[in-house]
């Protein structure tokens, strides 16, 4: 259940971290899971430590957390986007 449970958010907060960074139209939906499940191992990695909480993929989903995986999913996509065109839009 936490699986799926991770999927959902991870697939929420990877559109929205992809409509914050203007690559909504560019990617479907597999990707903003992908990049949403990415961004949250990431934050869990790295954003998490430093503001505190448990990442969202040890099943914990309070307002840090989530918060963190946001960020990490649009930290995610400034380097892709770094990569692809040579410029973070």
């Amino acid at each position: 259940m936490t699986l799926i449970l991770v999927l959902v958010v991870g697939g929420i907060i990877g559109w929205l971290a992809s409509i914050v960074m203007r690559t909504d139209a560019q990617q479907g939906v597999f990707l903003n899971v992908v990049v949403g499940i990415v961004g949250a191992l990431l934050a869990g990695f790295l954003i998490t430590p430093l503001i505190g909480g448990a990442p969202i993929t040890s099943g914990n989903f309070d307002i840090m957390s989530l918060f963190a995986s946001f960020l990490g999913a649009v930290v995610l996509l400034a380097i892709v986007n770094l990569f692809r065109r040579g410029s973070v839009r």
